[in-house]
C-alpha cells in the first residue's frame, strides 16, 4: 500500500523525511532551473506522458511524484506551453478519477481477500485525489500571485523580448470548478465517513478564502462561482461552519469589494444543500458583536451592513427566523449597523411573507413577525441620525414600489413622510420628497385623488352598504368603535381591488376605485357584502390619503424657498406629481414655483422649466395657449415678470412654436368658441411676453389690439386696456412707424381718454393709466406736447368748478375739490413728471450713441485710406481740436444741457409751460396738512407717492420734503403709507446718496416698525441697498441683526438671506461687524434665547480660521472693564461658538487673565466647559494634555472666586448685624438718658 499524503503547512514541507509515520514526501527533489530550455521540455512531456498513459493513480508513485512537485515547485519559472501542459496533466487526470470513486461501492464484502484488495484501493484512491487537489490548488495560488506581482524591467534590457502569453482564467475557472466538483460528489466512499479528514478541508478552505482577497480573480464569473460552490460545499455538506464563518466575517470586515461575493456564497450553500446552518452562524456571529465595536471600525461596519442586506435579498426567509439576534444592534451608536438593519427589515417585509402558508398557527406568527418587523420601520424614522431617518424613508419607498405596503399602513407611512418633510436635515427632507413621489405613483386608489370626489362616492358605499347588512348585529361585527370599517377588511381590499396606478396607463386606465363623476349618481355593484366592506375601507384609507396629502401644501410652498437646491428640486417634483393626480391645492403652490425662475442656482432654474414644460406645454398648440393665457389673468405682478422670463426661454429654444402663437391670436380675437374677455386680455399678455424674443409678433395684429383692447370688450374687462397698452409700448420700431401711420390721431385720443376720462373704474384706472402714459413716450415723436395736454385736461377736470385749471399757491381762498378726481390729476401729473426724465435720459443715450458712431466711423475711414494722404487734413482737424478741448467741452455742453433740462421739470419756475413745476409747491403744501390727509386716507397715499416721484426727479425738491417723508414714514397711520415711503427711501437712496446719507439712522428705524408690511419693506429695501454697495453699513446693522428673531417668520427669513449674502462680500464683512454687533444687543432689551440665536446665526456665517481666531482675542478683550454679568454671560457665549482650532484654544489660554474675573458666574463657567469638551473631542494627544491642565485651572478659580464671593456676601451679613446691634444700643442708652432726666426734673 502506497505511504498517506498528508497535507503540508507548505508545499516546501513535503520536502522533509517522514519515513518513520509512512507518508508520501519528495525523495528526489529536481531543480528545474538548472534545466536548458530543450530539456525542461523533454523533462515536462516526459510527466505529461506518464500521467495520461499510466494508471490515474500513477502520481502517487514516488518518481511522478517527485517530478510533478518539482514542476510545481518551479512553476512560476516554467514557459507558457510547459505550464499548459503540465496544468492540462492533472485536471484532466482529476477528472477522469472522480467519476471512477463510484466504482468503489461496487465491490463485494464476501471475499476476505477481495475486501482487503478494495481498503488498498481505496487508499490509493485517496491519496491521488489529495496529490491531485493539492497540486493543482498550487498552481492556481502561484500563477496568481505572479500574475499580481509588479513586472521589473532591468534598465539595461532596453531590447523587447517577444511575448507568448497565454489565457489563464479559463484555465483557472476549469481547476477550481473541477474542485467544487469533487467536493459535490459523495466523498464518503474515500474518507470512510460523512466528512473529508480536517486536514484536506482546512487545505480547501484556506485556498478559497485567500483567493477571495483577489479582486481581479472574482471579476471572473466562473471562478467565483467556482469558489462559491467550494466554500459552500466545504462549511455546510461537510459541516466546517464554525471555521468558514470566522474567515467569512474577516473578509468581510477587511475588504469591501467580497461582500457581494460573500453574500452569493452563502445565500447558494443554503439553496443548493437546503441547510442555513452557514447563514445563521455568520447572522449569530454578527449579533454577538459589541455594538461599540462597529463605532470604532466605521469601514466594517459598513461592509458588514452590506452584506447583511445581500443576504436578506437572497434568503429572506431564513433571515427573517434570525432577526431577533439583529435587533438590539438598533440601540448600537452605529448608525450604518442600523441603517443596514433598516433595510434588511424592508427586504424582509417585501419578500420572506410572499408565500404565507402552512397551519393558523404558524400563518398567525409569521404576520406578527411581519407586523413587528413594520413597527420597528415606523419607529425608525425618528432615529437620532439624519442617515438612519433618510434609510427608512427610502426603505418604504422600495416597499411601495414594490406593491409591499398593505393599504391600512399607507396613510401612516404617508403621514410619517408628510412630518419628515419639516426634518432639520436636507437628506432627510429629500427622502421624505422622494417618498411621496413614490406613494402617488404607486398608490392603490386611482389616477385622480380629489377628496370631494372619494367623499362623495364614499357616501354612496356607505348608503349601499347598509342596505346590504342584514341587521345592526352584523354591522357592528366589522366596525370598530369609531364606526369606521376594521382594518382587518384590507386583506379583502387588495384582493378586489386592481394593480397599483402607474405612469404607464395613468391616463387610459379607468380608475382603481369607482368613484363618482359628476351628476351620475349610480353606484356600480361590486359584489357581495364582504366586498362591498372591503371597498367602502378602501374609500376611506384613500380619503385618508388624499387629505393627508393636501395638507402637505402649505410645507411644500416653505419649502420651494428653501436654501437647499435638492429641497427645491424635489419639491417641484412632488407637486407635479400632486397635479397629475389632481391633489386639491397642488395647482396653486405650482404657480407659486414661478419666481424660482429667477434663481442663480442654475439647477432649479432648469428643475422649473422642465416643470413648466412638462405642466403647461402639451402637443395640441390650442391647449398650450389655453394653459399659458389662464397663467397670465391669475398671476400677481411677481409672477408675470417670472412667467415672462420663463416663456422668453421655451420660445427661444423653439418649445413655444409658431401654431401656439396663431392659437393665442385667436384666443385674443376672439376666434375660439367661448372665449372671455379675460381669456382674450390673458392671450394678448402672453404675446406681449413672446414679443421681447420675437420680435414683430404684434406689428401682425396692430388694428386688431386697437379695436379690441380699446372697444367694447373693455367695458367687459377693464385690465384688457392696460394689457392693449403694455402691447403698444412693447412694439418694434418698424411696427411703431406704421401704427402712427395709419392710426396716430385714433390712437392718441384712445390713450388720452384712458389717462384723463373717467370711463374706467378707479381700481384699474391707475394701473391702466401707468401703462398709457408709458406708450405716449413710448411711440410719440414730441410726447412733452400731449403730455401738457393731458395735465391740463386732468387740472381742468379737477379745478372746473373753482374757476380754471390753473393752481394757485399763493391764494388763501379755500377751494373745495373731490378728494379722487385730486388722487387722479396727482397720479398724472407726477407720473408724466418720471416718463419725462426717462425720455430725457433716453434722448441723451441716442445723442452719445450716435456720437460714437460718428467716431467709430471717422476712425474707420483713416483706416481705409490707401495713401495714407486723404485723410491728412481731417486728421490735422482732429488733433487740433483735440489739444484745444473741443471734444470734451462739446461733452460738458451736453451734459449741461441734459441736466438743465431734467432740473426744469419740477424746478423749471412757476411759467404756464412748466405745469409740473406749477404743481410742486402745491403738492408740498397739500402733504403738510396732515389734518386733512388725516380725514382723506386714499388721498394721503396718492399724495404721498406723487411727492416721492417728484423728490426722485429732483434733488433740490427732495431736500427740501425729506423731513416731511421721514415724519410720514414714522408716524402716518396708515400702514400702506409707510410702506411707501419706506420703499421710496430706498429709491431716493440711489438716487441721491448724499441726500439720505445723514438719515441712515432713520432709515434703519423703519426696521423696528410696528406693522409687518413695513418691516419686510424695510429689510428689503436696506438688503438691496447694502448688498449693492449704496449703503455703508455703519453702526446700526445690530436693528438688521434683531430681524434675525422677528415674530414674522418671512421677515427672519429675509434677514437670514441678507446675512448669508452679505458673508460672501469680500473678506466676510460680519467678521468685523461682530463686535458692534455684540455691544449693542448686550444693551437692548432682548430674552436670552434671541440673543443666542442671534449670535449662533452669525457667528456660524464666519469660517475662516484667521477670522476665528482674530475673534478669540477680540472677544476675550472685551471682559476687560465689563463688571455687568449678563454681558459676561453675552461673551462667553459668543466664544462657545466659535470653531476653535488648535491656536484659537492656545491664544484662549493665553488670554485667560483677561477674563479671569469672570469665572464666579456659574452660566460663564458653563460656557467655558462647553468649549473645552468640543476642543477634546478633535484635539491631539499633546493638546488634549494642556486641555485638562487649562480646564483644572477654571475649575480651580471659579471655586475660589465662589469661596470669595461667599466670604464676601458673609462678611456683608455679618457687618449688617453689628450695624444693627449698634445702632440698636444708641437708641436704648439715649432713651435711658432722656428717662433720666425726666425723674430729675
Amino acid at each position: 500500500m502506497a505511504p498517506h499524503f498528508i497535507f503540508p503547512r507548505n508545499l516546501r514541507d513535503l520536502e522533509q523525511d517522514s519515513s518513520e509515520d509512512n507518508n508520501l514526501t519528495v525523495q528526489n527533489s529536481i531543480n528545474i532551473s538548472s534545466l536548458s530550455s530543450s530539456q525542461l521540455e523533454e523533462f515536462v512531456k516526459g510527466i505529461s506522458f506518464d500521467l495520461s498513459d499510466r494508471e490515474i493513480l500513477c502520481v502517487q508513485d514516488q518518481d511522478v511524484f517527485d517530478r510533478v512537485y518539482s514542476l510545481v515547485c518551479g512553476y512560476s519559472t516554467l514557459p507558457h506551453s510547459c505550464k499548459l501542459n503540465l496544468v492540462e496533466s492533472l485536471r484532466s487526470n482529476l477528472a477522469v478519477l472522480l467519476p471512477n470513486v463510484d466504482s468503489l461501492s461496487r465491490v463485494s464484502n464476501d471475499d476476505d481477500d477481495e475486501h482487503v484488495l478494495v481498503i488498498d484501493r481505496v487508499a490509493s484512491y485517496r491519496n491521488a485525489f489529495k496529490v491531485y487537489s493539492y497540486f493543482l490548488l498550487n498552481i492556481v495560488l502561484a500563477e496568481d500571485s505572479s500574475n499580481n506581482a509588479p513586472k521589473v524591467v532591468a534598465a539595461s534590457n532596453r531590447k523587447k523580448q517577444p511575448v507568448h502569453s497565454w489565457n489563464w482564467e479559463p484555465q483557472r475557472a476549469r481547476i477550481l470548478n473541477l474542485i467544487a466538483s469533487s467536493l459535490e460528489i459523495n466523498l464518503e466512499l474515500l474518507f470512510g465517513s460523512s466528512d473529508p479528514d480536517e486536514g484536506y478541508l482546512s487545505f480547501i478552505t484556506k485556498n478559497a478564502f485567500s483567493m477571495f482577497e483577489n479582486a481581479a480573480l472574482l471579476k471572473d464569473s466562473n471562478s467565483k462561482d467556482a469558489l462559491c460552490r467550494i466554500i459552500g460545499a466545504c462549511s455546510t455538506k461537510y459541516h466546517y461552519t464554525a471555521q468558514s464563518s470566522v474567515s467569512i466575517m474577516h473578509l468581510i470586515h477587511k475588504y469591501d469589494f467580497v461582500v457581494i461575493h460573500m453574500a452569493d456564497a452563502v445565500a447558494g450553500a443554503e439553496k443548493k444543500y437546503s441547510d442555513g446552518s452557514l447563514a445563521t452562524s455568520i447572522v449569530r456571529e454578527i449579533g454577538r458583536t459589541n455594538p461599540k465595536d462597529y463605532v470604532k471600525d466605521t469601514v466594517g461596519a459598513e461592509n458588514v451592513g452590506r452584506f447583511l442586506v445581500e443576504l436578506a435579498d437572497r434568503i429572506p426567509k431564513l433571515i427573517s427566523t434570525n432577526i431577533g439576534i439583529l435587533v438590539p444592534h438598533f440601540g448600537g451608536e452605529s448608525y450604518k449597523i442600523r441603517n443596514a438593519l433598516v433595510a434588511v427589515l424592508g427586504k424582509l417585509v417585501s419578500k420572506a411573507f410572499k408565500d404565507i402558508d402552512g397551519e393558523v398557527s404558524t400563518k398567525n406568527i409569521r404576520l406578527r413577525t411581519k407586523q413587528a418587523m413594520l413597527e420597528i420601520l415606523l419607529e425608525r424614522c425618528r432615529d437620532v441620525s439624519a442617515y438612519t431617518r433618510s434609510r427608512v424613508l427610502q426603505v418604504w419607498g422600495e416597499l411601495c414600489e414594490e406593491h409591499s405596503l398593505s393599504i391600512g399602513l399607507w396613510t401612516e407611512v404617508a403621514e410619517v413622510a408628510a412630518g419628515r418633510l419639516e426634518d432639520k436635515s436636507a437628506i432627510v427632507r429629500k427622502s421624505a420628497l422622494n417618498l411621496l413621489i413614490m406613494m402617488l405613483q404607486h398608490n392603490p386608489f386611482g389616477p385622480q385623488l380629489r377628496v370631494a370626489s372619494f367623499e362623495a362616492t364614499l357616501d354612496q358605499y356607505k348608503k349601499k352598504l347598509k342596505e346590504l347588512e342584514p341587521s345592526e348585529g352584523s354591522d357592528n361585527e366589522n366596525t370598530n368603535g369609531d364606526g369606521e370599517v376594521d382594518n382587518l377588511n384590507f386583506e379583502a381590499v387588495e384582493k378586489v381591488q386592481q394593480e397599483s396606478v402607474t405612469d404607464t396607463f395613468m391616463s387610459q386606465e379607468e380608475d382603481a376605485i369607482p368613484m363618482q363623476n359628476g351628476s351620475d349618481s349610480s353606484v356600480p355593484d361590486v359584489g357581495n357584502l364582504e366586498q362591498t366592506r372591503a371597498l367602502v375601507a378602501s374609500l376611506e384609507a384613500g380619503l385618508r390619503f388624499s387629505k393627508c396629502i393636501e395638507a402637505t401644501m402649505p410645507t411644500l410652498v416653505q419649502l420651494m424657498a428653501s436654501s437647499s437646491a435638492t429641497d427645491v428640486e424635489n419639491t417641484i417634483l412632488l407637486l407635479m406629481r400632486c397635479k397629475q393626480f389632481q391633489i386639491d391645492g397642488s395647482e396653486e403652490c405650482l404657480r407659486k414655483m414661478l419666481p424660482l425662475a429667477f434663481s442663480q442656482d442654475k439647477s432649479i432654474f432648469e428643475a422649473v422649466e422642465n416643470a413648466f414644460g412638462t405642466i403647461y406645454i402639451r402637443k395640441n398648440p390650442t391647449e398650450t395657449a389655453k394653459n399659458l393665457l389662464s397663467l397670465a389673468t391669475d398671476s400677481n405682478i411677481g409672477d408675470l415678470a417670472a412667467l415672462e422670463f420663463i416663456v422668453g426661454t421655451l420660445v427661444s429654444k423653439g418649445d413655444i412654436s409658431s401654431s401656439t402663437i396663431s392659437a393665442l391670436w385667436d384666443f385674443f380675437c376672439f376666434n375660439v368658441g367661448g372665449t372671455t374677455a379675460e381669456q382674450s386680455r390673458g392671450a394678448l399678455s402672453v404675446l406681449c411676453m413672446v414679443e421681447k424674443t420675437s420680435t414683430g409678433v404684434l406689428g401682425s395684429h396692430l388694428q386688431d389690439i386697437i379695436d379690441i383692447g380699446f372697444g367694447r370688450w373693455s367695458k367687459l374687462d377693464p385690465l384688457l386696456a392696460r394689457t392693449a397698452c403694455l402691447a403698444i409700448e412693447r412694439l418694434s420700431e418698424d411696427d411703431k412707424t406704421k401704427l402712427l401711420a395709419n392710426n396716430s390721431v385714433r390712437i392718441f385720443g384712445i390713450l388720452e381718454s384712458l389717462i384723463t376720462g373717467f370711463w374706467l373704474p378707479a381700481k384699474i384706472w391707475y394701473a391702466a393709466a401707468d401703462k398709457a402714459i408709458t406708450a405716449v413716450y413710448a411711440i410719440h415723436p414730441t410726447p412733452e406736447t400731449i403730455a401738457a395736454d393731458m395735465i391740463k385736461k386732468s387740472l381742468s377736470s379737477v379745478f372746473k368748478d373753482c374757476g380754471g385749471s390753473d393752481i394757485d399757491t399763493s391764494s388763501s381762498m379755500p377751494i373745495t375739490v373731490q378728494a379722487a378726481k385730486l388722487s387722479r390729476c396727482l397720479f398724472v401729473i407726477t407720473h408724466i413728471a418720471m416718463n419725462q426724465l426717462v425720455y430725457i435720459e433716453s434722448c441723451a443715450r441716442k445723442i452719445q450713441k450716435q456720437k460714437l458712431a460718428k467716431e467709430k466711423k471717422d476712425i474707420e475711414n483713416q483706416c481705409t485710406d490707401s495713401n495714407g494722404t486723404a485723410s491728412t487734413g481731417t486728421q490735422k482737424d482732429n488733433d487740433i481740436n483735440a489739444e484745444l478741448g473741443f471734444a470734451a467741452s462739446e461733452d460738458a455742453a451736453l451734459d449741461a444741457m441734459f441736466e438743465k433740462a431734467e432740473k426744469e421739470i419740477v424746478s423749471g419756475g412757476s411759467n404756464e409751460k412748466n405745469l409740473v413745476g406749477i404743481c410742486a409747491p402745491f403738492l408740498s403744501k397739500l402733504c403738510r396738512n396732515f389734518g386733512l390727509l388725516q380725514k382723506y386716507p386714499e388721498l394721503q397715499a396718492s399724495a404721498m407717492l406723487a411727492l416721492c416721484r417728484l423728490m426722485i426727479i429732483d434733488a433740490d425738491f427732495c431736500d427740501a420734503n425729506l423731513q416731511l417723508l421721514f415724519t410720514v414714514a414714522e408716524n402716518a397711520q396708515s400702514e400702506i403709507v409707510r410702506s411707501n415711503c419706506t420703499i421710496a427711501l430706498g429709491d431716493l437712496a440711489v438716487r441721491f446718496p448724499n441726500l439720505l446719507e445723514p438719515w441712515t439712522e432713520k432709515m434703519y428705524a423703519r426696521l423696528q416698525d410696528r406693522s409687518v408690511s413695513v418691516r419686510k419693506n424695510a429689510v428689503l429695501v436696506l438688503s438691496h441697498l447694502i448688498l449693492n454697495d449704496m449703503m455703508k453699513v455703519k453702526g446700526y446693522i445690530n436693528e438688521m441683526a434683531v430681524r434675525l428673531e422677528d415674530e414674522d417668520e418671512r421677515i427672519s427669513n429675509l434677514a437670514k438671506l441678507f446675512f448669508l449674502e452679505l458673508s460672501k462680500k469680500g473678506n466676510n464683512p460680519i467678521y468685523n461687524l461682530l463686535p458692534d454687533i455684540l455691544s449693542k444687543l448686550s444693551q437692548q432689551n432682548l430674552s436670552n434665547e434671541s440673543f443666542c440665536n442671534i449670535m449662533q446665526f452669525l457667528i456660524a456665517s464666519i469660517k475662516k480660521d484667521r477670522q476665528m481666531e482674530a475673534l478669540v482675542e477680540k472677544l476675550c478683550n472685551r471682559f476687560s472693564g465689563v463688571t455687568d454679568v449678563r454681558q459676561w454671560e453675552h461673551i462667553s457665549y459668543c466664544l462657545s461658538q466659535l470653531s476653535f482650532t488648535e491656536k484659537g484654544m492656545k491664544k484662549l489660554i493665553d488670554l485667560f487673565k483677561t477674563y479671569e474675573h469672570a469665572l464666579s458666574e456659574d452660566s460663564v463657567m458653563d460656557n467655558f466647559k462647553n468649549i473645552l469638551s468640543k476642543a477634546k473631542k478633535f484635539a491631539k494627544l499633546e493638546l488634549k494634555t494642556y486641555l485638562e491642565e487649562f480646564e483644572d485651572k477654571l475649575n480651580k478659580f471659579h471655586m475660589e472666586k465662589k469661596e470669595q464671593e461667599i466670604t464676601a456676601r458673609n462678611a456683608q451679613i455679618h457687618q449688617q448685624k453689628i450695624d444693627s446691634r449698634g445702632s440698636f444700643n444708641v437708641d436704648k442708652n439715649s432713651e435711658d438718658h432722656s428717662k433720666s432726666n425726666t425723674s430729675s426734673g
